[in-house]
This record gives structure tokens, sequence and C-alpha cells, in this order.
């Protein structure tokens, strides 16, 4: 069997069989009862099976009947449901999807990834939140929240967005030039360091590898900063060493403004993930999280 007209075909029998009768899966689908009786008939011929037993006064389902029914039946179903499943598709997402994230993470992958929905989605509002410290995304009313996938809470769905982020410490050339070259990690007592303060007022201690395990650096120094923006600027100034995400400094590293030191010592963060409460999402939620996964 090929042709639409046969899904036709086979959509009248499941009807005669479910009402039981030709006159009223005539008046269901408005037609004829004639054409409806003809149908079934031209359907049985062609399937080489009868499906009806027909009386004057009853209608019943053969036993090739009763198999075809139930086929039939369950795959009109499934159609039906995924037809129903790309409504959300079809129909324009809209509402607003809020997301609590750091101004790197907005920079660096929520734009670049989401920018697509001023074309894609035009009805769907987003609001990208900047912020460095860790917010509970539940209580302050945000749809979702963006951090590396090792801080996200337990409990959250948590979906990668971004690859693994790679630190690099940098100085302006000048600062070599005043205070020496960096080649171990034990040099660093030497050099003034630009700190990274988290919102409850600790600072972010260095983290390097050496010789295979993790060391920790505690920075000293003038400046400390609450966005790492502002430490890649002090750096670029000239006021000490900056530990950032190297793909922040990575033109200044280019053209000579920053020079990297301990390289092989660098540290590596966990990727950035969107994350969020439970898995029963917005539609409108659920194309963010599409546009940004990997």
């Amino acid at each position: 069997m090929t042709g639409r007209e046969n899904y036709n075909d086979l959509h009248v029998f499941m009807l005669v069989a479910r009402e039981g009768s030709f006159t009223k899966a005539a008046a269901r689908l408005g037609l004829a009862q004639s054409g409806v009786s003809r149908t079934v008939r031209e359907l049985e011929a062609r399937l080489g099976v009868q499906l009806l037993m027909r009386t004057t006064r009853s209608l019943c389902l053969t036993q090739a009947g009763e198999q075809l029914y139930r086929t039939v039946q369950s795959s009109f179903q499934s159609l039906d449901a995924g037809l129903a499943t790309l409504a959300h598709y079809r129909d324009t997402p809209s509402g607003t999807v809020r997301i609590n994230a750091s101004q790197h993470a907005i920079d660096t992958v929520l734009l670049p990834k989401l920018a697509i929905f001023r074309q894609r989605y035009p009805d769907i509002r987003l609001e990208l939140i900047s912020e460095n410290r860790f917010v509970n995304i539940i209580d302050e009313r945000f749809d979702a929240g963006v951090r590396p996938g090792d801080e996200v809470d337990e409990g959250m769905v948590a979906v990668r967005i971004s690859p693994d982020l790679e630190m690099v410490m940098v100085a302006t050339p000048d600062h070599f030039l005043q205070y020496g070259f960096v080649q171990t990690p034990a040099d660093l007592a030497g050099h003034p360091c630009i700190a990274y303060q988290f919102a409850d007022g600790s600072l972010y201690q260095w983290e390097l590898w050496q010789e295979g395990k993790l060391i920790k650096h505690r920075p000293q120094g003038q400046w400390v900063f609450s966005d790492s923006y502002m430490e890649a600027a002090a750096a670029r100034m000239g006021l000490g060493l900056a530990y950032v995400p190297k793909d922040m400094v990575a033109a200044d590293i280019e053209h000579g403004a920053l020079i990297p030191v301990l390289q092989s010592f660098s540290h590596r963060l966990d990727g950035q993930h969107l994350y969020y409460p439970h898995r029963n999402v917005s539609p409108a939620l659920r194309m963010v999280i599409d546009a940004l996964k990997i």
C-alpha cells in the first residue's frame, strides 16, 4: 500500500470500527454512507482479507480487522501526539526568560549564541542579568543561571554550554622589566598581584598545577576587584599580575600588550553550565536551552 489516499482509507476504516457503524462514521467524516462502505470494501480488496463482518443489523471486526484496528489506532495516536509536540515549534514561542550570569559568560557564550533570537524567536524576551555573586535563582525569580559546572547546586538540571575555561597569568612588558620574569610559582612572592574578591569577601586563591599537584597562591597586592574584566583592565595599566580567563586577554597577548607566564602551570576551570530547577520548562526556555547546549 502506498499513497496518501491509502492512509485516508485506513483512517476511514478506523472510524468505522470505532463507531461500529458505517452511518455514524460517515456522519463524523461528512461523507455519504455509500462512499464510506465502498472505501472499506476497496481496502479489503487491496489487502486481500476481510476486515468486517456485515449483517443487516450489526457490524463487527474479523480477527484480521481487530489486528489492523489496533495497529492503525496506535499509529494514529502516535501521529497525533507528534503533531501536538510540533505545535511548540509551529507557534512562535513567547514569554520572558530571565538568566543570571557573569558578564564574562554573557559576553562570550550567551550573547553570541542567543543573537539568532532576534529573527528566529522575536516574541521571546531575554533578560540577561549580570552578577558575579552566586544567587538563589528560585528565590530571586530567575528561570535559569549560569555557573561553572562544578559550582552548580545539587538538585538542579545542568546543561554544558561552553568548553572548559583556560586561565592565564599576564602582565605588561614593563612590569616584568621592573620585577623580573616569573619562571616558577615561587617567583610570584616578589610580584604585586591583582586579586579577585568573591561576594562573601574572600579572595580567589590562584590555582596552579605543579608536578601533577594542585597548588594555590594567595595574591598579594594593592588592587582587588570583584570583576575579571576589571582585573584585566588593571593588568593592561601595569598595576600588577592578573590571573584571568585566557579568552579575555587573547588579543592583548597576540599584540604583545600583555605577556603570559607560567602557562604550563595554568589551571582550567570547568566549563559554563546553564542550570534550572526542573525538567518541565516553558517552550521559551526550551528554545534557549537548545540554542546554548553543546
